[in-house]
């Protein structure tokens, strides 16, 4: 599982007044420490970018650039003029983050995306906005991929975001999007797949925000997720990623594939795992207290 860090982004107090003074400092040692945490990607998010954007973005790009310039960069805006910006002083090979299903949108962009062959994630929203279940997000990936092929993307350098919800009040589409997961080879062959993980538990009480994400990951790598927008901070989120806690992955499966399994021999860890698997898959209700049931 490839992951992309989420953190150098203008929300975050300290890297929106860095972005906003030019203060190389801040960003330089987020890049550095997303690196050292296990960051595949760097998504540099600078939001709208509505004044100055196409500046901003080149000059954040050149600054990370400075002192990582081994990870691809994920470049993060809904200002076109800015990613282009950024696009021309890439090293190697960016990924455009994102291009939606809107035909205003995706016939400026994906020239852009061809002409300096990025890659680009496939945002599966389309002019009605968010789809409503896992054959709509199969219709808006087959009209992405057409434009994108046509534009001279190949599907080797397509993610497909079919958009992570959240838990506590889209339980439908959560589970929604498990099901479109394995829908992605079947549309093109080389399509790869990824979305903005920590999604489905905003809203959810901060201390159970983790085991949200992490689980979720697991069941969608599960069913064909290549690369997750996340949090490299949440050590164990990453550990689950790479491979290193195959505990935590076998009793998800388990759950996800109904088999019998006796929750008294297992560890507090490996239950509360278990419990959260059954919620996403919509076996129980949500409720901020399925843990203690």
């Amino acid at each position: 599982m490839f992951i992309i860090g989420e953190s150098l982004n203008v929300i975050s107090t300290k890297i929106g007044r860095a972005f906003k003074e030019r203060d190389p400092v801040p960003i330089q040692e987020e890049a550095k420490k997303q690196k050292e945490l296990g960051a595949d990607f760097i998504d540099i998010n600078l939001g709208p970018a509505r004044k100055g954007g196409p500046e901003l973005l080149e000059w954040v790009v050149k600054t990370v650039q400075e002192v990582v310039d081994d990870i691809p960069l994920a470049l993060d805006t809904s200002n076109i003029e800015a990613i282009a910006a950024g696009l021309a002083v890439c090293k190697g090979k960016p990924l455009i983050n994102s291009i939606m299903c809107r035909k205003e949108r995706y016939e400026k962009m994906l020239p852009m995306c061809a002409k300096y062959n990025a890659r680009m994630i496939a945002l599966l929203w389309g002019p009605q906005g968010m789809p409503r279940d896992e054959n709509e997000r199969a219709e808006l990936t087959v009209e992405l991929t057409y434009a994108a092929n046509e534009a001279g993307v190949p599907n080797e350098d397509i993610f497909v975001d079919g958009i992570a919800t959240p838990v506590n009040v889209q339980q439908d589409q959560v589970y929604s999007l498990l099901q479109f997961m394995p829908m992605v080879q079947d549309i093109g062959e080389g399509l790869k797949s990824t979305c903005g993980l920590s999604n489905v538990s905003n809203g959810s009480p901060d201390h159970l925000r983790p085991i949200l994400n992490r689980t979720y990951m697991a069941m969608l790598e599960k069913c064909g997720l290549y690369s997750a927008i996340a949090d490299v901070y949440d050590r164990d989120l990453v550990d689950i990623a790479k491979g290193k806690r195959p505990d935590i992955v076998e009793i998800i499966g388990k759950v996800m594939d109904e088999e019998a399994i006796d929750m008294s021999s297992l560890s507090k860890e490996l239950q509360d795992y278990a419990k959260t698997t059954r919620i996403l898959l919509k076996k129980s209700l949500y409720s901020d207290s399925w843990l203690e049931l």
